[in-house]
């Protein structure tokens, strides 16, 4: 019961750590990152999932207007609200190494095979369903999401992050080769590689194709991220999905500055 009450309080700190240390205000319209405390906050970000999920990705969700899974219920959500509105225009879900540990995996391994990086576990946080409402995608929610996950890490003692970013499918995956041919650079070493379970054949699609990397990568890459290995095919959401993986001790200088880590 001790071990439950210290968990508890636990993440009662991380909450308010987030949502007291975060950024109230940015360019534009008035907008502020906290976690979500009620089950009612964490529906807003379902129901913002499933709008971008469905209309963007094409993704089957079921008419019921909400996206959600089993991993919700272990998941802190991570909102960025327009404070003049109410409305939640961002979100991200985190999962913590010690709520992944009840589950005995993370969602990411619904996809890959992760042995190689398995020695990571208890210092690594999980996040996905990432989400932002398309009016509000100059960078700013973008960066407060970002600026959540920081405080997050930075107060739970968190050495390590883990997350997929996505890309559609809907050209029938010669965008996503063509990223992850432009991506080969970044590509972690092997000991931190991961396998996908139903891999996108990039050998069969084209590799040559335009594409400017979409935001999120964008922003894992400047944060200093690698890339764990090729994109695994989602049927459900019609994406494929790259592995990221982002180490506190490499992250830029720049943005280890700027989120307090050094």
């Amino acid at each position: 019961m001790d071990a439950i009450k210290h968990e508890l309080s636990k993440q009662d700190a991380l909450r308010n750590a987030v949502y007291l240390s975060s950024p109230a205000r940015a360019q534009g319209p008035s907008l502020e990152v906290c976690l979500a405390k009620t089950a009612a906050e964490v529906l807003e970000a379902q129901k913002l999932r499933f709008n971008i999920f469905s209309e963007e990705y094409g993704a089957d969700l079921g008419t019921n207007g909400i996206d959600h899974d089993v991993f919700d219920a272990y998941c802190d959500h991570l909102l960025v609200r327009n404070s003049q509105t109410g409305e939640v225009v961002g979100t991200y879900r985190i999962l913590a190494p010690e709520n992944a540990a009840r589950l005995k995996c993370w969602y990411s391994e619904t996809e890959f095979f992760m042995n190689r990086i398995e020695r990571l576990r208890k210092s690594t946080v999980e996040v996905g369903r990432s989400c932002v409402h398309p009016e509000y995608r100059n960078g700013a929610a973008i960066m407060l999401l970002w600026s959540g996950i920081a405080q997050y890490m930075k107060h739970g003692g968190y050495k390590h992050l883990i997350g997929c970013a996505s890309v559609s499918l809907r050209d029938g995956g010669h965008q996503a080769a063509s990223l992850f041919k432009q991506l080969e650079p970044h590509l972690a070493e092997a000991s931190c590689q991961v396998f996908p379970k139903n891999r996108l054949p990039v050998e069969r699609l084209r590799c040559d194709v335009e594409i400017e990397p979409p935001p999120l990568v964008k922003g894992y890459l400047r944060l200093g991220a690698v890339v764990c290995g090729e994109p695994a095919w989602d049927p459900d959401f019609n994406t494929a999905d790259f592995m990221m993986l982002l180490s506190i001790d490499r992250m830029s200088p720049r943005y280890a500055r700027h989120f307090g880590f050094i």
